[in-house]
């Protein structure tokens, strides 16, 4: 499980490798736990006004929750090695997945 800050009131969410999506004092805006995941969950990135987020799995697949826009995913790519985080940019127009080899 990895938790993540909001960005815009007190709290926090936590999300799974299953795509489920806890909330603590933040608001929930969907969960991938009902999706059908070819790979686990690995981070989570909130978008620049805490209204939304992303979650990324190993494979380099995105899901988009609230306020986030969908800006595409590297699923059904080839990956030399998998994918193990996820972080938004400044301006909340994208995102970048990080993969074990860097």
């Amino acid at each position: 499980m990895t938790s993540f800050s909001t960005t815009s009131a007190p709290g926090y969410w936590l999300v799974t490798s299953s795509g489920r999506v806890a909330t603590y004092g933040a608001k929930t805006y969907g969960t991938a736990s009902a999706a059908t995941l070819r790979a686990p969950v690995v981070g989570m990135a909130p978008t620049a006004d805490g209204r939304g987020y992303w979650l990324a799995t190993a494979n380099g697949g995105v899901f988009a929750f609230g306020d986030a826009r969908f800006f595409g995913s590297m699923a059904g790519t080839r990956l030399d090695r998998p994918v193990v985080g996820i972080a938004a940019t400044g301006d909340g127009r994208g995102y970048w997945l990080v993969g074990a080899d860097g």
